[in-house]
């Protein structure tokens, strides 16, 4: 090869890596804020079946007066308490001295906690106002409905952008050892100091925060609404995640019921078959006169539904290995990411992956700040490059698998060619011109 082939293979190498740093820049201004928040709610969600265990444990230890009143007892106790409320699940106590967990819907979905022996109302509470909904909402659409969640959505397809590309301006070209690669260098400097944390960091984590991002999808708004069309096409179970809160509250509304008969016999059915708990007791749609006991466990695969008729008989089971192979990926892909596929390890991950998220954005920002000339934005400055194909295959595949990173994509290289490159001011602050 001749030193002028060298030459310009060194400097398209160097104007790629420019390339992809500007685009990492550019998404991480974008993703800063919203990966602290998830990072944060995330984490705090973590922790839901510790907290709701801690703030249920009042409702335990009931005394134990006699006989326990019939079930339909109990639900008309429940109704009661909430004007206009009609009848959704009945929760089984995991004990006898335990109070029944009743919900209701009215203007929203009420749980009410009924004592099993006398049927007084011990507590309700709207579920939209409870702790952890609040942090889900905030998770999952910033408490801004369905503009929240596309935007919360839109930042999770960037912030893939920026770990794919983060990797490849980390990989280690030039380095001597380990040091600044596997581990920060401590003594070299706040900037290179900052440089390490925000790098080394970001390798430890990045498959664990790639597999979180991918495993959110299936409840964003856009990608979970493609999904449901694609499962529409050769599945027949009814999704058990919604994509939206508008979605949940409808979904409410459909299993919402006023006639009820939860018999004894069905009753004592469910609690013999000993489903994985929490266990529901719902009116069957799919199934006339019967019962579905639904257990609603943090780790899907131990998921179970029994149909149960009246007299006690189970008509049919549905196990979580009879799901479809798209449905069983995305019910262990969800148990996962909620933290509950492998116990207390799996919740370890999880606040380490959302404390590193958290680590790597504020140095990200430390960083820029550090880097960043008084007159411009900072961001590196566009150089003419040949873009390989790797690249471009990366592109392509990001945008396919994700359709709202390729429509903000097509938008922002629009608006930049047609519009922010003619502005002189602007394109030099922005790194645009050369």
């Amino acid at each position: 090869m001749s030193a002028t082939s060298i030459t310009n293979v060194t400097s398209n190498s160097k104007a790629l890596y420019r390339t992809i740093w500007r685009w990492h820049f550019y998404a991480g201004i974008f993703c800063i804020p919203f990966v602290i928040a998830l990072s944060l709610t995330g984490a705090i969600y973590l922790f839901k079946p510790h907290y709701e265990s801690w703030q249920q444990s009042q409702y335990h230890s009931l005394p134990i007066s006699g006989e326990r009143l019939a079930p339909n007892q109990q639900i008309q106790a429940a109704l009661a308490a909430i004007p206009n409320g009609k009848f959704l699940s009945y929760r089984l106590p995991q004990a006898a001295d335990e109070a029944v967990l009743v919900n209701v819907q009215a203007d929203s979905n009420w749980q009410v906690f009924v004592n099993p022996y006398t049927g007084e109302v011990l507590a309700k509470q709207d579920s939209s106002e409870t702790l952890m909904n609040i942090v889900r909402t905030l998770h999952g659409e910033l408490l801004l409905g369905n503009v929240g969640s596309v935007l919360v959505e839109l930042a999770a397809c960037w912030a893939i952008v920026l770990l794919v590309s983060g990797v490849y301006l980390w990989w280690p070209r030039n380095a001597k050892g380990l040091a600044g690669v596997i581990y920060p260098r401590l003594r070299e400097g706040s900037r290179t100091f900052w440089r390490d944390i925000h790098a080394v960091t970001g390798i430890w984590i990045s498959s664990l925060a790639l597999f979180l991002l991918v495993t959110g999808l299936p409840w964003a708004l856009v990608w979970g609404a493609a999904l449901k069309e694609v499962r529409a096409l050769d599945f027949s179970a009814q999704q058990d995640w919604t994509q939206s809160r508008a979605q949940e509250h409808q979904h409410w509304r459909a299993q919402a019921s006023d006639v009820f008969d939860l018999t004894p016999a069905i009753l004592a059915t469910a609690e013999k078959i000993q489903l994985a708990p929490p266990v529901e007791l719902s009116i069957s749609n799919a199934h006339h006169n019967t019962w579905k006991a639904s257990s609603q466990a943090g780790n899907r695969p131990e998921r179970v539904d029994a149909w149960i008729s009246a007299d006690g008989a189970i008509e049919k089971q549905s196990l979580f290995a009879d799901k479809k192979l798209l449905d069983r990926a995305i019910g262990i892909g969800v148990a996962a990411h909620e933290g509950y596929l492998f116990g207390w390890f799996n919740l370890v991950l999880g606040v380490l992956t959302c404390a590193g998220l958290i680590l790597m954005s504020v140095s990200g920002f430390i960083l820029w700040r550090k880097r960043k000339p008084d007159s411009v934005l900072g961001a590196p400055p566009a150089m003419p490059t040949r873009v390989g194909f790797a690249v471009v295959a990366i592109t392509i595949g990001l945008a396919i698998f994700l359709p709202l990173l390729a429509i903000s994509l097509i938008a922002l290289l629009v608006i930049e060619f047609l519009l922010l490159r003619r502005l002189s001011g602007v394109s030099q602050w922005l790194g645009l011109s050369r």
